[in-house]
């Protein structure tokens, strides 16, 4: 039997977004953020094997079903931070759990560190904090954004001629998943155009960030994190070869088997992440 899932709109004072709700209504609450350029479907194998959790999967603003950001807005992780305080608050969640992959997990750990006393749990998939940049590079690195934020208004987005095509494109993408993973991100990421096929994602998502934390910036949010936290570490993902910043977490941090989408790539993975995150929510 298919899992039962629910699909819902929240409708914040500044955004539109849309949600999958997981697990019984009395579960524990837990808000669940997927990465960069993917969808609430990120979380389509893992949210069912996951035991008394009420689990709500944004689409982040740009992504999937959700509202793009206006013109001339962007997508800073406060934002993120910013909508999903938004959407606690909507749901009447005063404290809530967290459990995000990649992107989200990063956006997980803002929240935590900046609002410790919201947040019950952190469950987090191969991401942590933001790539930090050097204080001397801050005035290059914002020309160059401000210049690909000018030049963006002349591009247009990638038509694919086939669906096909388009789940071939994501397989292949900066971060490579499986063909079933890409299948289920296409389930709300994927719209029909004249011509084909197009992302529903944002183009300015892929613009380059302004600005960038420094390391001791981007850590001063980890050492303020004062609930459970588990990171689960892919042992072919992007966190596996920063042995240095894995060392200087006071998290419990759990290596597993697979890439980056390790969650979603596979039912193999999925049962992995899924065993370790029932031990850690249900651990008092």
């Amino acid at each position: 039997m298919s899992p039962v899932v629910e699909e819902i709109r929240l409708s914040l004072p500044h955004i539109e977004l849309a949600a999958h709700i997981f697990g019984p209504e009395d579960g524990l609450p837990v808000i669940a953020l997927h990465g960069w350029l993917d969808n609430a479907n990120s979380f389509a194998r893992l949210a069912p094997k996951l035991h008394g959790l009420r689990i709500v999967a944004l689409d982040f603003a740009g992504h999937g079903h959700s509202d793009h950001r206006p013109r001339g807005a962007g997508y800073t992780l406060a934002d993120y931070a910013f909508d999903v305080l938004c959407v606690a608050e909507q749901l009447g969640w005063e404290r809530f759990a967290l459990l995000g992959h990649s992107l989200g997990a990063i956006v997980s750990v803002i929240i935590a560190g900046s609002f410790p006393e919201h947040v019950s749990r952190l469950a987090l998939i191969d991401g942590v904090i933001p790539h930090s940049g050097l204080a001397s590079d801050a005035a290059e690195n914002m020309g160059k954004a401000l210049q690909a934020q000018l030049a963006h208004a002349h591009k247009r987005k990638s038509v694919h001629p086939t669906l096909d095509r388009a789940i071939e494109a994501r397989m292949k993408g900066m971060v490579a998943v499986s063909r079933e993973a890409a299948e289920l991100l296409a389930q709300r990421g994927l719209m029909p155009i004249p011509g084909g096929y197009s992302w529903r994602s944002d183009s300015r998502l892929t613009l380059p960030s302004p600005l960038r934390l420094s390391d001791e910036q981007a850590m001063s949010f980890v050492h303020r994190v004062s609930c459970p936290t588990t990171l689960i570490v892919a042992e072919e993902g992007m966190l596996a070869s920063h042995m240095q910043l894995l060392d200087r977490l006071p998290f419990t941090v759990e290596p597993l088997a697979g890439g980056h989408h390790l969650h979603l790539n596979d039912e193999a993975g999925a049962i992995l992440v899924a065993d370790c995150f029932n031990r850690f929510f249900a651990t008092p």
